[in-house]
């Protein structure tokens, strides 16, 4: 196949505003991780109570995602990614002004569906508008830009609450801290929706569609005289019959088709590594490891500037060494990180009040493992997943498998976030990073076994 001639600074112009829905994804996550304290008492909850209001973001996710998954082959991803934006922009004015648990539930749930949305739609967008030769490190951005967000709600969480005095304290207005770590989320989420008008709608979603005149106005600004060649071969991937995407087009004999399977296993496994546990609990983890707030807001900090830069290195490396070589070499140092992690807090002294201290060298070991683990999952599985999902599946069903690869992603999100308070006062950190390090091994053995080279090949080569 001849290379095309792509527009480039158009692309990534188009490539970095559908990221800016990654960031907000991201930082929806990680503002949670500094108001746990804040809710607690604001709200009067035990710590199942506690878990729900951090975890009930998720099973709007998993809506979200299975929703938007759906309905982007009806309306298009343009169109989903404007209605995230204002799910964004409610959910971060309203989890603010919050009085009772039940209402910051409605909230976060409004917010999760748009990070349901975001998350499966920006990086299949991505994929649709960018060249195979660039397409891993396109779709990469959008990893970069999670962690980005993640480290911008550290950040401002650490800021916010130094200013204060604590998370309980008033900041401004009469408010207090924690209200106004969702409040600056209002800032990416108007920018997105403005941001969103200028881009356009997806070329491959457009042939689908039948829309061929615009299709071929989107592939003229991407690819310039290739543009009919290119519409001429998305064309031909899709079903005979010419039928628009539907559900039932990633149906097969075991229920799905086996490379949706292999999508819903790598989401899922994305989770069950217990990256969440770290960005959503990360303050609640370190002040049970013996450090306090301040020093705990800070590491979240210090976890977050490390994860952009593994990232960074994932999207230099992703189109040269390939997917399934970086998921390989994830696998294998989230296991070892994780089993240090497991043995080091297994063996923690607990103190006249009940609580984790971590004497000697076993903090320092403690925090390199924590950082080291963040590394090679924000260099793999992190990064590499999007990558997968936005590309792996052919043209005629990529959202529909996407929207059940997402369900099962926020599934297994909400599953790991809501047991780990419980896994905590039960076997303790020890054992809670005992079944991570356990699911680090099970991954090791999908990619080995299931998982298939896409780099460098195009959308409309990809099997079904």
């Amino acid at each position: 196949m001849s290379e095309v001639k792509h527009q480039t600074g158009f692309v990534i112009l188009i490539t970095l505003v559908a990221t800016i829905g990654g960031f907000l994804f991201g930082f929806d996550s990680g503002v949670i991780n500094g108001t746990v304290d804040g809710l607690s008492i604001a709200f009067n909850s035990d710590s199942v109570g506690t878990g729900f209001n951090v975890a009930s973001m998720l099973l709007g996710c998993a809506a979200g995602a299975f929703v938007a998954g759906r309905l982007a082959d009806c309306f298009g991803r343009r169109y989903l990614l404007l209605a995230s934006a204002v799910f964004f922009t409610i959910s971060a004015w309203g989890s603010g002004i919050s009085e009772t648990s039940a209402e910051f539930i409605v909230y976060r749930v409004l917010g999760g569906l748009a990070v349901g949305a975001a998350s499966v739609l920006a990086p299949a967008y991505i994929s649709e508008v960018a060249p195979a030769k660039y397409r891993g490190m396109l779709s990469s951005l959008q990893q970069v830009a999670i962690i980005s967000g993640l480290f911008c709600a550290f950040l401002s969480n650490y800021l916010i609450a130094r200013a204060a005095g604590s998370t309980l304290e008033v900041l401004a207005l009469g408010y207090e801290a924690w209200r106004w770590m969702f409040w600056i989320e209002l800032i990416p989420a108007v920018t997105f929706f403005f941001a969103l008008l200028f881009i356009p709608e997806s070329p491959r979603y457009l042939v689908a569609s039948g829309k061929k005149e615009q299709a071929l106005k989107v592939l003229s600004k991407l690819m310039g005289d290739s543009a009919q060649s290119k519409y001429d071969e998305i064309e031909g991937t899709l079903a005979s019959d010419h039928h628009r995407p539907r559900f039932r087009d990633i149906l097969g004999k075991f229920g799905f088709r086996p490379i949706v399977w292999v999508g819903i296993a790598l989401a899922a496994f994305q989770q069950f590594v217990g990256i969440n546990v770290v960005f959503y609990y990360g303050s609640v983890l370190w002040q049970s490891a013996g450090f306090n707030e301040s020093h705990s807001l800070l590491i979240n900090v210090i976890s977050g500037a490390v994860s952009i830069g593994a990232c960074i290195a994932a999207l230099i490396a992703v189109d040269r060494i390939g997917r399934r070589p970086m998921l390989l070499i994830g696998s294998v140092g989230m296991f070892i990180t994780l089993g240090i992690l497991a043995v080091v807090f297994s063996q923690a002294a607990v103190d006249e009040a009940g609580q984790l201290t971590l004497t000697g060298s076993a903090g320092p070991i403690a925090l390199l493992a924590a950082n080291l683990y963040v590394v090679f999952f924000n260099f793999s599985w992190g990064p590499v997943v999007w990558v997968l999902l936005g590309e792996m599946f052919p043209n005629q069903f990529r959202g529909s498998a996407l929207a059940v690869s997402g369900i099962a992603m926020w599934g297994a999100n909400f599953v790991i976030t809501m047991t780990f308070p419980i896994m905590l006062s039960g076997i303790g950190l020890g054992g809670a990073y005992s079944v991570y390090a356990t699911c680090a091994f099970i991954s090791l053995f999908l990619v080995l076994k299931c998982v298939r080279e896409t780099k460098g090949i195009e959308l409309e080569d990809m099997k079904g």
